[in-house]
């Protein structure tokens, strides 16, 4: 809606440029002529044209209330400007005549309508000019001057009056207030992109806050209950929330609001299953290699959840108990923008025949439906010791539906 407003601000201000310029020039043209006839004594061609311009032009702005097409209205007045100008150049002295620089507001006028219209103008602008000298030194002229000698200076002054008064009165003040509109309207963006992001950083701040909170509650009530199996399902829901509460620590402590730096954060998640887990001191040696890539929220949180319910299976059931373990996590970037996981363990492993299929292990059903949530594929590696998987995924774009 924002981006609308500004769109038509913007239009608008274009429109009444254009009508405003249109106006004052054919009023100008008007004026011109009758100071030709009356005053100047110049009574061919160049007053008739100013006449016709001025005549033209108004029937052009006017017309533009009912097509409103604003681009049509600037190339008409813009290709009668041209043509006008420099029959008005040549009858006037041709590369001397001080007329010629009207040709320069055509250009004005076109950068501020789009560059691409700026561009054609000036090229045309400076064939033209070519055109007019090499008109000038010919032989044979097949135009005369038809200002009178008498009235050549003041046909100059107004000529140049006419130019800067266009320039710098119509074009400068409004070129001023256009300048003015764009600079307010850039401040209050910024404003509102820095009230935006301090928004989101509190929004992830408060989800932190959120799920810290249920992980505390998850773990007040585990220390209530005696049934160890129990217990330990309350540990895993509190490390998995845990899992997502990072996530979203990170996304508020970066100038980055969008992506998190994914090696940091798998870093800091392994250290911390470890120490819930298996203790501060244990004999767990984590091998992590992770480039420096940086991945969205609906990519992070699925993977994180993958590698936390990889990790703690290791820990639980593949490294028992005090005995030295490994756990290795690489991340590679491949072709066409698709991630390779590689997670595993030294430890024990488990079956061949036991898959999530048939397995009442909730954490083992959860990597293989978080990897279909990543819209990728997994597959298990049964040639090392251990427990290993292999996932490829590509970064998630939109929003992502439940696990569950």
């Amino acid at each position: 809606m924002q981006k609308n407003k500004r769109f038509e601000e913007r239009l608008r201000d274009k429109e009444r440029l254009v009508v405003k310029v249109n106006y004052y020039t054919s009023i100008f043209s008007l004026i011109f002529s009758g100071i030709c006839f009356f005053l100047l004594d110049i009574t061919e061609v160049i007053p008739y044209i100013f006449l016709s311009f001025g005549v033209l032009n108004l029937m052009n702005t006017f017309s533009y209330k009912y097509h409103r097409n604003l681009m049509l209205t600037y190339n008409i007045v813009s290709i009668m400007t041209l043509a006008g100008a420099s029959v008005i150049t040549l009858y006037s002295g041709g590369i001397n005549s001080p007329f010629i620089f009207v040709l320069a507001l055509i250009v004005v006028a076109g950068y501020v309508t789009t560059k691409a219209y700026g561009s054609l103008y000036l090229n045309l602008n400076l064939l033209i000019i070519v055109l007019i000298y090499s008109q000038s030194i010919a032989d044979f002229s097949f135009v005369t001057n038809v200002v009178p000698e008498k009235s050549k200076n003041l046909f100059a002054l107004l000529s140049v009056l006419f130019s800067v008064y266009l320039l710098g009165g119509v074009f400068g003040k409004n070129l001023l207030h256009a300048h003015h509109n764009l600079y307010k309207t850039k401040s209050e963006l910024e404003e509102k992109i820095l009230e935006k992001e301090t928004l989101i950083k509190e929004v992830h701040h408060r989800v932190k806050n959120n799920l810290q909170t249920v992980s505390s509650l998850l773990s007040l009530q585990s220390r209530s209950i005696s049934d160890k199996e129990v217990k330990n399902l309350l540990k895993s829901s509190q490390n998995r929330v845990i899992s997502m509460a990072m996530v979203h620590e990170m996304l508020y402590m970066r100038e980055d609001l969008s992506k998190i730096e994914y090696k940091s954060y798998v870093q800091e998640l392994a250290e911390y299953l470890v120490r819930s887990i298996k203790g501060t001191s244990s004999n767990i040696t984590l091998d992590i290699d992770i480039p420096d890539v940086k991945l969205n929220i609906d990519t992070a949180i699925p993977l994180g959840l993958l590698i936390n319910e990889t990790v703690t299976n290791a820990l639980k059931y593949g490294i028992v108990d005090e005995s030295k373990g490994e756990i290795h996590i690489r991340l590679r970037k491949g072709e066409n923008n698709e991630y390779e996981l590689n997670i595993g363990d030294n430890g024990a492993g488990f079956s061949e025949e036991l898959t999530h299929k048939n397995s009442k292990s909730l954490g083992l059903k959860l990597i293989h439906n978080l990897a279909r949530q990543l819209q990728g594929s997994i597959i298990r590696d049964l040639t090392k010791r251990g427990t290993y998987y292999t996932i490829k995924f590509r970064e998630i774009s939109d929003q992502i539906p439940s696990v569950v």
